[in-house]
């Protein structure tokens, strides 16, 4: 598969125009939100592109990419929304609209498995293996031809991903389910920036 893969510094170009519908991963420097950075912001628009935003580490200063993260008229597919929305609100400051997670509709509608990562997604609904051997790599200095490639898996596959499991949430009569529980990401972020990382509800 030929993907068209695009790094822009530190920002998404002035001219740039993207659909209503995108799908977005992010990498950081690890999984500490306190501790670890955030490097890169990915962008598909489902047409085999991605835009890979190398962000500046010492301003975090992209306020084209900071207003397509805000715009609540454009839809946003994440695979485990709840963690790149951490790291975005920590440093990029800026609160994500109108927000899908495929990990949650997984859970919510592929209840006769309990696989629900992206690799699993990708496999069963695009019978694609994808590599991800490289998503403990260093994503903070100069970019190898192999990581880019890895990004852009990470993204162009999620809105296919997202259409079957949404079919699969309205023919089990769970969409509004989904509905409803993808209302809280915003909070259950809320709390992980609060150090309560566990669930609050259990016992």
């Amino acid at each position: 598969m030929n993907i068209d893969i695009k790094l822009h510094k530190e920002d998404l170009p002035d001219d740039l125009k993207l659909s209503d519908n995108i799908a977005i991963d992010c990498e950081f420097m690890g999984l500490n939100v306190d501790r670890d950075a955030l490097c890169l912001v990915q962008i598909s628009t489902g047409k085999n592109d991605a835009h890979i935003i190398q962000l500046n580490r010492e301003t975090y200063n992209a306020p084209n990419l900071k207003s397509v993260l805000g715009n609540k008229k454009i839809c946003k597919i994440f695979h485990y929304a709840r963690a790149d929305i951490l790291f975005i609100k920590k440093y990029l400051k800026v609160n994500v609209e109108n927000i899908n997670c495929t990990k949650i509709m997984s859970k919510l509608a592929r209840s006769y498995s309990d696989k629900h990562g992206l690799k699993d997604l990708i496999k069963e609904f695009a019978g694609t293996d994808i590599n991800k051997s490289l998503q403990s790599s260093d994503f903070g200095g100069e970019l190898s031809e192999k990581q880019l490639q890895y990004c852009a898996k990470d993204v162009i596959y999620l809105h296919k991903i997202y259409d079957s499991l949404k079919k699969i949430l309205i023919r089990e009569k769970r969409d509004n389910l989904y509905i409803n529980s993808i209302k809280f990401i915003h909070q259950r972020v809320d709390l992980d920036l609060a150090s309560f990382t566990s669930d609050i509800w259990s016992h």
